[in-house]
């Protein structure tokens, strides 16, 4: 690890500030990815800005028809949130899949999102929920912020606030895990919501994408038949020592007729 400079932020403005005046800052909210990548010396900035003492960044409101969550809210927290676990029971259960419970307790949802490792779980959620997400800058659609691997539309210095979920009329999620990181090889997150039906796929390819062809059989009819016959190709998909690009291919479809069966 090489020296930096710790300076852990009050509020945000202390964070944009401390950002600003250093030579080369970077942010750090759980630390799960960041943490990591210092003691392995493939990083080098000269500030590290922790988040963790912002306390206005933390929190799970329900507010009319959306869950808003805040973007230092830990995974434990959301998996065990009452108000999730009624609102959008598949969102807690896709919290409760994240790592183990060393990582659920300080991994966060902004940390994840502005990560955005193809394989992380929160990704699925926010494009299957057709969730919004708040940056101290603008107000995003999911589908437009996740922009490739480990890419957002996060500018230098900006940072994720929280993130606003409709609550759907139904949804789930199923992946099928790395049994050593718990990550997912493949994740597929169907929501119904009063938009349409929304198919998401993680840890397939470069980042979150959906499924129009699932979606549109879906909305014709609602069953894990109906998408039986679809496939996705896998000519773009990831391929690595824990899966080829044609199993991801065919975990897709797996996943996603579990996921219909698994609504609720």
């Amino acid at each position: 690890m090489y020296a930096f400079e710790y300076r852990k932020a009050a509020s945000l403005d202390d964070a944009q500030k401390a950002f600003e005046s250093a030579d080369d800052g970077t942010y750090m909210a759980g630390g799960m990815t960041l943490i990591p990548t210092l003691k392995q010396r493939l990083a080098s900035p000269s500030d590290v800005i922790d988040l963790d003492g912002i306390d206005d960044l933390r929190g799970i409101t329900v507010d009319g028809d959306n869950v808003i969550i805040g973007a230092m809210t830990c995974h434990a927290d959301v998996a065990a949130s009452a108000d999730v676990q009624k609102a959008i029971p598949a969102l807690a259960h896709l919290a409760s899949l994240i790592g183990d419970p060393q990582v659920r307790n300080r991994g966060t949802l902004g940390g994840s999102i502005a990560n955005n490792d193809p394989a992380a779980d929160y990704p699925g959620a926010l494009v299957g929920l057709g969730a919004t997400v708040h940056t101290t800058n603008k107000t995003v659609s999911a589908d437009e912020f996740f922009t490739g691997m480990f890419e957002t539309t996060l500018d230098e210095g900006e940072l994720v606030t929280k993130v606003s979920f409709p609550i759907p009329e139904k949804a789930a999620y199923q992946k099928f895990p790395n049994p050593a990181s718990r990550y997912s090889v493949v994740g597929a997150f169907v929501a119904k919501t009063k938009d349409g039906i929304r198919v998401a796929i993680t840890g397939a390819g470069p980042t979150v994408f959906r499924v129009p062809e699932m979606e549109q059989a879906l909305t014709a009819a609602f069953t894990a038949d109906a998408i039986a016959d679809i496939s996705v190709p896998a000519d773009d998909l990831n391929a690595d020592l824990h899966a080829s690009a044609e199993y991801r291919a065919h975990l897709i479809g797996v996943m996603a007729k579990r996921a219909v069966a698994d609504c609720s």
